[in-house]
């Protein structure tokens, strides 16, 4: 057998209907083979807590090999597991096409399937969190008053919050708006400019729950810049991508998302728009993980081609007509973290080159993994391995002494800025202590203000 590949790595599409994949005999057998693999590997073992549990597991058993090892021990591994992707597309030498065929992260989401499956369910609380589009409804009827009960400084709401829901006191939490982005759409038009160079581009602008309840001016920065360089853009936002689900092992629920989402999409498409995803987690959805899901359908395969990451998309109108002009340097500099699911889309590193069309801007590119992991870095339990994985990225962040912290992913940025918290001064030297989208940059750039 040869050591590692020299091949473009694929993924299989996942069996999640076939009897085999929740069969505890067969994920048990799975879960030996691969575990030995990465045993005698062992190059991700900075990637996550997910590979020092495993290999700590192996290592302390009574003979420090698998066969003393009991099978209710993989749960901690399963569980520290935040399906970022990237031991399958930076370390792993035996993914697809290899013959050992190793796809750790679709191994975990087979685990939680198959816990489902068997009954062992999170607890109500806990699956509360996930339900993004009923929460942001609720929330933005009274965003005032969520967003007092959640701040870190709330020390009468906060420990209630952890003992119902075992969310960490001191986790920053997303706020809430009262107006969404798509309401702000409906009556705030962001008219292209007819001479601009990207005149007859169209793009839907696939909302996301985040941006669309959470953070409205990403979305409004992101019309503003195409509106300037001449991009038609329509609002859409007809439900989750269901990432939080199939983080959870909600797979059938993932399918009848994008069967439904593909069908409304499918007539913006016709029509010769653009799919663009606000956030990457909700690209990587789309573009890669619904078409492996539900492999057989149409529309899903023809949204995944039509579908671009925003950053992708700016970046592909600067290689294709040019960017328009009028963009003044940002002074102090950007560090970019490049967040892992856009790393995962494997189009490289949009987010930086999207800073790069800002003249005169220093980019320092932070290419670690922040530790929050979607809603796995806000437990109880979680929140100080989040931090302890986030540790390098908040410290590069701090190093490159720059006056502005970006990433893609909202929860990555906040989750890096908590962690320069804990680096003396590094907060301190921040134009504003927060973290951006790129967009919002570049829309201030432009003189945009949203």
């Amino acid at each position: 057998m040869k050591e590692g590949s020299t091949e473009a790595p694929i993924r299989h599409p996942i069996a999640w209907q076939d009897p085999a994949f929740t069969d505890l005999d067969a994920l048990d057998d799975e879960m030996r083979r691969v575990a030995d693999i990465c045993h005698g590997c062992r190059r991700c073992f900075n990637l996550c807590d997910s590979f020092p549990r495993l290999f700590d597991l192996i290592d302390e058993s009574d003979t420090g090999e698998l066969d003393s090892v009991d099978s209710r021990d993989f749960k901690p591994v399963v569980d520290a597991c935040t399906l970022c992707d990237m031991c399958f597309l930076t370390k792993c030498p035996y993914v697809p096409p290899h013959e050992f065929n190793l796809d750790f992260p679709h191994l975990m989401l087979r685990y939680r399937v198959a816990e489902r499956k068997h009954g062992i369910k999170p607890g109500f609380a806990e699956s509360q969190l996930t339900k993004t589009d009923r929460n942001g409804r609720l929330a933005k009827l009274a965003a005032p008053l969520a967003n007092w009960a959640s701040a870190r400084t709330n020390k009468l709401t906060r420990p209630v919050l952890k003992g119902v829901a075992h969310v960490h006191e001191d986790a920053e939490l997303p706020k809430f708006h009262s107006e969404t982005f798509v309401a702000k759409a409906a009556y705030h038009p962001a008219p292209p400019n007819d001479t601009a160079p990207a005149k007859g581009r169209k793009a839907v602008l696939y909302a996301t729950c985040f941006v669309n309840y959470n953070n409205p001016g990403i979305g409004d920065a992101a019309r503003r810049v195409l509106a300037r360089n001449g991009v038609e853009t329509e609002v859409v936002y007809p439900e989750c991508c269901g990432m939080p689900q199939l983080e959870g092992g909600e797979i059938a629920d993932v399918a009848d998302r994008a069967a439904r989402i593909a069908a409304l999409m499918a007539g913006w498409i016709e029509d010769g728009y653009d799919i663009v995803a606000m956030t990457p987690s909700c690209a990587l959805m789309l573009k890669f993980e619904w078409p492996l899901i539900v492999p057989d359908n149409p529309q899903v395969r023809r949204l995944s081609e039509a579908t671009y990451d925003l950053s992708e998309y700016v970046v592909d109108i600067a290689k294709k007509e040019g960017l328009a002009e009028g963009m003044k340097p940002l002074p102090g500099g950007v560090a970019v973290h490049l967040a892992c699911h856009a790393r995962a889309q494997n189009m490289g590193a949009k987010s930086a080159e999207l800073l790069r069309q800002v003249p005169e801007t220093e980019v320092t590119i932070v290419e670690r993994c922040s530790g929050h992991g979607g809603s796995w870095g806000i437990k109880t339990e979680n929140f100080p391995v989040a931090l302890k994985v986030g540790a390098p990225a908040a410290q590069r962040a701090a190093d490159a002494n720059a006056a502005f912290v970006v990433s893609e992913c909202p929860l990555a940025g906040k989750h890096i800025v908590q962690g320069m918290e804990r680096i003396e001064g590094a907060v301190d030297k921040l134009d504003s202590a927060q973290a951006f989208h790129p967009i919002e940059l570049m829309a201030r750039a432009y003189g945009e203000t949203t």
